[in-house]
């Protein structure tokens, strides 16, 4: 297992010598990556990592500030509006707990990206909506709101609506959270049968290690900003990078700190006996 990215040859999105941040607080630095063609790959690591931040980086939401995002070899940075529309048509999007239109049927979700990025007649419309929804097991449901159906059920139809355009790519974040087992089971079943099915390049950026173990072929673990491990599901779980070994195993003391920075015990509290209790005991004093 190497973190060194894998080749670029057989990738479909490249990050290359990527930096990013939000005002002076730097998320990625110099962060190169690929994600394998065909392949599910998962992006894990510690909360506020950039993983969600690389998603918006290829989707081109944000744009690198030093760097280049390549999906299928152009850089998404680089691209006009026109041209970042055509390339986002070609990507598929799951968003954290399904961001599904509220005042849409279950059927007219899924039909949304049909219609705004197609010239479709509404009867192919309707085919191609009844087919993913029934991949996802939900086509006795078109007709539903999104408020008549549950949290998994709802995260199924997203899916579906995600695959409408048939894409190369297809993105889910964090596609595990909040679900009950058996949903969740589902959810990571359907994510693994739609990729081998379509032939998809998939990425999932989840914290659920064990559901997403099982489901990967290829995973990288961000550290600080870059990439602390990469390769098959069992060559990172035998790594014994300790940031690698302190997130795969759960464990509360490593690299990752327990107390966010701040002033030191003794600078806030003082000498034991010295500063709070001396200044309670004067408190009263007229």
């Amino acid at each position: 297992m190497s973190s060194d990215a894998p080749s670029f040859a057989d990738a479909l999105v490249q990050l290359r010598n990527v930096t990013f941040g939000y005002g002076e607080r730097v998320i990625l630095r110099d962060l190169s990556l690929a994600v394998p063609r065909g392949k599910v790959t998962a992006i894990m690591g510690a909360s506020g990592g950039g993983k969600t931040t690389i998603l918006r980086l290829i989707g081109g939401q944000q744009r690198a500030q030093q760097g280049q995002v390549l999906v299928n070899g152009q850089d998404v940075g680089a691209m006009d509006m026109q041209q970042l529309y055509a390339a986002r048509r070609r990507m598929g999007m799951l968003f954290q707990f399904g961001a599904l239109f509220t005042d849409m049927s279950v059927f007219d979700n899924v039909a949304f990206p049909l219609r705004e990025h197609t010239d479709l007649p509404e009867e192919l419309i309707r085919d191609i909506v009844l087919m993913k929804l029934n991949a996802v097991g939900l086509r006795g449901a078109r007709d539903l709101m999104p408020s008549q159906i549950s949290g998994g059920m709802a995260r199924r139809v997203a899916l579906a609506r995600a695959i409408a355009l048939d894409p190369e790519l297809i993105m889910y974040d964090e596609p595990f959270a909040g679900l009950d087992p058996i949903s969740l089971g589902t959810a990571a079943q359907l994510i693994r049968q739609l990729g081998d099915a379509m032939g998809l390049t998939t990425i999932v950026v989840s914290h659920d290690l064990e559901e997403t173990f099982r489901l990967a072929d290829h995973v990288i673990i961000l550290g600080p900003g870059s990439v602390a491990a990469q390769g098959t599901p069992e060559e990172v779980r035998a790594s014994a990078d300790p940031l690698v070994h302190q997130f795969v195993h759960a464990l509360p003391a490593g690299p990752v700190p327990f107390h966010y920075p701040g002033p030191g015990v003794a600078q806030d509290f003082g000498p034991p006996g010295a500063s709070g209790g001396a200044q309670h005991q004067g408190a009263g004093r007229p």
